[in-house]
């Protein structure tokens, strides 16, 4: 298994290892290709929010549709005013980037995501998930996040197996300083191998929850255990849906509190200023933070906390800015263990979790992944028959392990590899050729040999 998924595998997995490094690094550089857009000289106090997006909105025009805005998290930052649009792909947005002290636009860039991905990172990012082939090449992150992990237990089998026949612990453990011979790269891949080993199975698992095929099991198997995100509802009650048409004006007047109210279904500038501070006396305590306007007359506007660095703040509340009223809260105090454990995966895997530190960890663990690989070819290539003058490629290991298995032990195997197959198909599909390129090379044995 280890072999034949090494051998086939191997491609997928390199090229996932260094663009992934190259996605773990792409943030700070992210930072420096586009610091005229994301920085801002400190020049004074920020001005209101609906002074930022109308100089947005008078930027881009009146027909574009408002979908969140990103107030400018410090001092010398900007803020973002997003925007969608007929001429953009899934998951993006127009962003408008402004100076909260002066309202003066200092960018327009598209965004992609949840992160917020700028054009370089996200181009590295559809590198990484699907290499620019849209739906049709995310089968390849999928086909190599599966079988990292299969890859991983493998070896794993594999170096105890050898940790047992060694002479020595420091031989199973540390590798040999020539790896001019067989033995020697052998010892450098096990080695490196049983260190990355844990890596390289979050990697799959976490990779595995973005893919298309096993990702859509996966959320179906949270669902079903009550493993899901929570999320704030935004659908507003038919007491509230129908606006007051007495309620007040162009933010004059209007309510209780003495803010302004604002018919739900609209994206009036003045109110995303008092939905921030309505969200603020609520549970939002970041500064990382994202305000959603609603989407139909009947919904509610959604502040919400994005910082995903830890400590993790996600908190997300709902508004009724018609009433002046919260609608829904969710803290992430409040998430159950899975959900957690699901959030925190993600930020370590895209490196934002820890910042710097964790993305130049993951950009380490890819870098060695990659390396692993060439020497898991350079092992083939060192194991080649060359007799006669002729050289050839490694020949594949010793045949027959199943076939000396007791039949309770073979029948365990084709459930579990069935059971898994079905989970995650691209294993599944993975096994079925590697179960006929075996057949195959046995056929052609068989031909081969005297009668």
């Amino acid at each position: 298994m280890h072999f034949y998924a090494g051998i086939a595998v191997g491609p997928f997995l390199l090229v996932v290892a260094l663009s992934g490094a190259l996605y773990a690094l792409s943030t700070p550089v992210e930072r420096m290709i586009y610091s005229d857009e994301l920085t801002a000289p400190i020049s004074g106090e920020a001005l209101p929010l609906a002074d930022q997006v109308s100089a947005a909105t008078d930027y881009v025009g009146q027909e574009e549709t408002l979908v969140a805005v990103r107030p400018a998290p410090e001092p010398g930052e900007t803020t973002r005013v997003m925007y969608s649009g007929t001429d953009l792909g899934e998951s993006e947005t127009r962003a408008i980037f402004v100076d909260p002290a002066t309202a003066e636009v200092r960018g327009d860039l598209t965004t992609y995501g949840t992160s917020g991905a700028l054009p370089v990172r996200t181009w590295i990012d559809q590198l990484h998930r699907g290499l620019h082939l849209g739906d049709f090449g995310r089968n390849y992150s999928e086909f190599a996040a599966s079988w990292m992990a299969v890859v991983a237990l493998a070896g794993i089998g594999l170096w105890v197996a050898r940790a047992v026949t060694s002479r020595s612990r420091r031989e199973a453990l540390l590798p040999r300083r020539d790896v001019s011979t067989r033995r020697g790269t052998l010892s450098w891949h096990a080695s490196g191998g049983i260190v990355l080993a844990l890596g390289m199975l979050f990697l799959s698992a976490t990779g595995i929850t973005w893919s298309q095929h096993a990702g859509t099991h996966v959320t179906d198997l949270r669902a079903a255990l009550g493993w899901t995100t929570p999320a704030v509802t935004t659908q507003l009650g038919e007491e509230t849906a129908v606006p007051d048409e007495h309620a007040g004006h162009a933010g004059h007047g209007g309510g209780e509190s003495g803010h302004p109210s604002a018919e739900p279904g609209t994206a009036d500038p003045a109110m995303f200023d008092h939905a921030l501070e309505m969200g603020q006396a609520e549970n939002i305590d970041s500064t990382n933070v994202e305000i959603l306007p609603p989407t139909s007359e009947d919904t509610a506007w959604v502040v919400q906390e994005i910082q995903r660095s830890y400590p993790t703040m996600v908190d997300s509340v709902a508004i009724d800015m018609g009433d002046m009223e919260i609608v829904d809260r969710v803290d992430f105090e409040d998430f159950g263990l899975m959900a957690k454990l699901a959030r925190w995966g993600v930020d370590i895997h895209m490196g934002t979790m820890f910042g710097l530190v964790n993305q130049i960890a993951v950009a380490l663990v890819a870098l060695a992944i990659a390396a692993m690989v060439v020497l898991g070819y350079r092992m083939w290539w060192q194991r080649r028959p060359t007799r006669g003058g002729t050289a050839r490629v490694g020949k594949p290991p010793a045949r027959g392990a199943l076939q000396a298995a007791p039949w309770w032990g073979i029948g365990l195997v084709a459930l579990v590899a069935l059971a898994i197959g079905l989970f995650l198909p691209m294993v599944g599909f993975g096994l079925i050729g590697f179960l006929v390129v075996d057949l195959m090379v046995q056929a052609r044995r068989t031909d081969r040999s005297p009668h």
